[in-house]
């Protein structure tokens, strides 16, 4: 990094009198400034500024390779910011960066939080849904926001989803001379004239999501085809997610397993050839703020495997047969982890076979619920469901 002709450059509210010698020397000599208007006007960039083009796009920067470059972002340029959009495309020795506080530094200083113990989002271009897996009583959440207008949206969407209860901290123009911090309750959010650049701490008050495998099946959309909570525990627990895993889940129904999956930090591909199954997983992705980490595939395994990124987990919740078992066997790594549930006679010997090849676990859950037997209790049994687990 001798004579990087990139530098990316972390500017706050406070424009120039933020700035280290560095970064002011990096702007004098630059030949072309890139960032947003608001950026551009705080860093007195004049001619040499150029905005972002509309939709965002990287290659206005590269196209000018070799000469003295400055691209600015707020704070942090690689927290929620342009530093880690331009990684992709520069070598480590073309570019240097420069940050100053971040939104998310500042938000916690103002409210005197560490800021470890938050979750910071940037839902900029993001739908609100992503606090689903985050949100828990107590939890403080630190949102960066596109507009305004967004922080009422947001206080609206807390309270139709039970956080009505949760206080509000907005501020806006942090670490500028327009700074200003109010607060007030998501339940009849009552603040106006809010500006951009605007950030917002949620104190939350409500239930959260339980950590535990298993969540209710009333909280997915299904047409019935669903592995039901006590089995999708104990898939999940032979699957054995882990953070940026991908897992396929081959007739995946309504997606449930998938969804637990990925709240447990990995990515999946659900494979389902039914199209109003395939809008259920969908819906459900959407609901649990998931939609980043899971991608629904529609057709039929074998065939529309054909193509996919290898995955570090397998789940087949639905028409496993031989052909299946004999393609994943022959295209899956070595390492990558199985799981097959079965409810027929002919799964149960397929299995039994495999097993019997292959080894892993074999074992046969049968469940039965209490429910009323005239006038007393007695148990009425679901379908024993078989499973086999192992590492190819």
């Amino acid at each position: 990094m001798s004579d990087p002709w990139l530098t990316i450059l972390g500017i706050g509210e406070d424009g120039l009198n933020g700035l280290s010698e560095a970064s002011r020397a990096a702007l004098a000599g630059a030949e072309v400034i890139f960032g947003g208007p608001r950026h551009l006007a705080l860093a007195g960039a004049g001619e040499k500024g150029r905005d972002w083009p509309v939709p965002f796009s990287v290659a206005p920067v590269l196209a000018e390779r070799g000469r003295p470059v400055v691209v600015l972002a707020s704070g942090d340029p690689f927290w929620f910011g342009a530093g880690g959009s331009l990684m992709a495309s520069l070598s480590p020795g073309e570019w240097v960066a420069r940050p100053v506080a971040g939104t998310f530094s500042l938000m916690a200083a103002r409210l005197g939080l560490r800021l470890e113990d938050c979750a910071c989002l940037g839902l900029h271009a993001a739908p609100f849904e992503r606090l689903v897996p985050v949100l828990a009583r107590g939890v403080t959440a630190l949102v960066l926001l596109r507009d305004g207008a967004a922080v009422p949206a947001l206080a609206a969407w807390l309270a139709g989803h039970s956080w009505g209860a949760s206080r509000l901290t907005v501020m806006e123009a942090l670490g500028g001379s327009a700074e200003r911090i109010r607060q007030a309750g998501a339940e009849g959010f009552d603040l106006e004239g809010i500006a951009a650049p605007v950030a917002v701490a949620i104190q939350a008050q409500g239930e959260g999501l339980s950590r535990a495998s298993g969540l209710p099946d009333d909280l997915f959309r299904s047409d019935g085809q669903m592995t039901k909570r006590p089995v999708r525990a104990l898939a999940l627990s032979a699957l054995g997610p882990r953070p940026g895993e991908l897992m396929w889940d081959i007739g995946a129904g309504s997606g449930s397993i998938s969804v637990e999956w990925c709240l447990a930090g990995g990515r999946a591909l659900a494979i389902e050839q039914k199209p109003e199954r395939a809008a259920n997983i969908r819906a459900n992705a959407a609901s649990f703020g998931l939609t980043h980490r899971l991608s629904v595939v529609e057709g039929e395994a074998p065939a529309a495997l054909s193509g996919l990124e290898p995955p570090q987990a397998v789940f087949i919740g639905g028409g496993g047969d031989e052909a299946l078992m004999s393609h994943l066997w022959d295209r899956l790594a070595r390492g990558t982890r199985i799981v097959a549930h079965g409810v027929t006679l002919e799964t149960e010997a397929l299995f039994a076979r495999w097993h019997g090849l292959h080894g892993g676990e074999l074992m046969r859950v049968d469940i039965a619920r209490a429910a009323p037997l005239g006038r007393m209790t007695g148990w009425v049994p679901a379908r024993p469901v078989v499973q086999w687990s192992v590492t190819r």
